[in-house]
């Protein structure tokens, strides 16, 4: 499985965003997607969470509420919506493609992309 992810940017606080990730190669050995993030200096952590049938989600607690993650299957993209937006959501983006569900854990990720870079400031 192959991930590109695309979108990031520079947004003012308080302001959205969308992220999204391009999953191919052998799609049908992922079962859930998942979003991530790394903040400079800090580990990387887990954002939210989706499965591919059902669209099941799941999501960190400290973005609950004002991000929402999506799947469109047809085009076998994942997209991260990201609103009331705060200068310590400011990471690199990550997605990552998972054979189990509701996990937060990125050791049960095993397919990685490269990453996108989004910066909440003024």
């Amino acid at each position: 499985v192959q991930l590109q992810a695309s979108g990031g940017g520079l947004v003012q606080p308080g302001g959205s965003l969308r992220v999204s990730c391009v999953a191919s190669g052998r799609t049908s050995r992922s079962y859930a997607m998942g979003w991530f993030r790394q903040a400079p200096g800090k580990e990387r952590v887990f954002v939210a969470g989706i499965t591919w049938s059902g669209g099941v989600t799941w999501y960190a607690d400290s973005v609950k509420g004002r991000f929402t993650i999506s799947r469109d299957n047809a085009k076998n993209t994942v997209y991260l919506q990201m609103n009331s937006l705060k200068p310590e959501d400011t990471a690199i983006y990550f997605c990552a493609s998972s054979s189990i569900a509701w996990s937060m854990s990125g050791y049960d990720y095993n397919y990685w992309g490269q990453g996108t870079l989004v910066t909440v400031s003024s």
